[in-house]
């Protein structure tokens, strides 16, 4: 039988019976993989701990029959991002980011990248905990990598180049927008300044989170457009976003 392995991420499991997991994990190559875990949570030397969320393994399966889950056989613990059970707003940033990547990838084939992005990003929450900065990074950098990115410094409208202090921007319409574009359709104000922090931010390198110390009306304005954005290209609500709003709420 063939076997196949691969690094992955664990999104998430299931248990399943008494002793098996259906897990959900995530792929530099292969995307979006399921597969069925026999015993994981009685075998400690073919799992372990590493079938935990936001864990990152390297996993060993054999192809599934038709319409069946992959097989798993082992997986091999890389990192276990131990730090994020100990700060409750990582925990929920990890859970969140995990979650859109499955939703925003979808069934589509592997995206080094993404998984390059998921992977810091975790790194960074356990090492250096939660914060809005790391959110806001990823979520625009993960819009970049999916083709999803709204337009920031041109009118998407009439393509001109942003001059005026104060701006619009309407994920409907495909983004920032002119005075003049807007027409007074009550679309969402932001500054100049926040539209070129975000677009500097997409020219830094993609697994950078350290250093960021972003404005409060930049956090503010650039979690409304990029919250828009995102949620237009989501089939539904993420039940991670809703810990995360009770989470930073509690926090703020």
């Amino acid at each position: 039988m063939q076997l196949l392995r691969s690094e992955a991420i664990i999104l998430r499991h299931v248990d399943y019976g008494e002793a098996d997991r259906i897990v959900t994990f995530y792929t530099p190559e292969l995307g979006l993989l399921k597969g069925f875990a026999r015993g994981a949570r009685r075998s400690r030397k073919r799992f372990g701990p590493a079938l935990e969320p936001f864990a990152r393994v390297m996993m060993h399966w054999s192809p599934p029959g038709r319409g069946q889950l992959l097989s798993l056989k082992e997986a091999e613990l890389v990192d276990l991002h131990a730090g994020l059970r100990t700060d409750l707003l990582a925990l929920a940033l990890a859970g969140y980011g995990c979650e859109l990547v499955e939703e925003l990838q979808g069934e589509e084939s592997g995206h080094p990248q993404v998984y390059g992005l998921l992977q810091a990003f975790l790194h960074h929450l356990a090492a250096a905990g939660g914060s809005a900065e790391a959110r806001l990074l990823f979520e625009l950098r993960l819009l970049e990598l999916a083709g999803y990115i709204p337009h920031l410094l041109h009118c998407s409208e009439c393509m001109e180049t942003l001059k005026t202090d104060t701006v619009f921007f309407d994920a409907s319409r495909g983004g920032s927008l002119c005075p003049a574009c807007e027409g007074g359709r009550g679309s969402l104000s932001v500054s100049l300044l926040t539209l070129g922090t975000l677009s500097r931010i997409l020219r830094a390198p993609l697994e950078s989170f350290e250093g960021y110390r972003l404005s409060p009306a930049t956090l503010v304005q650039g979690e409304r457009m990029l919250s828009a954005a995102i949620g237009r290209h989501l089939h539904r609500r993420l039940k991670s976003l809703v810990f995360l709003q009770q989470v930073a709420g509690g926090s703020g």
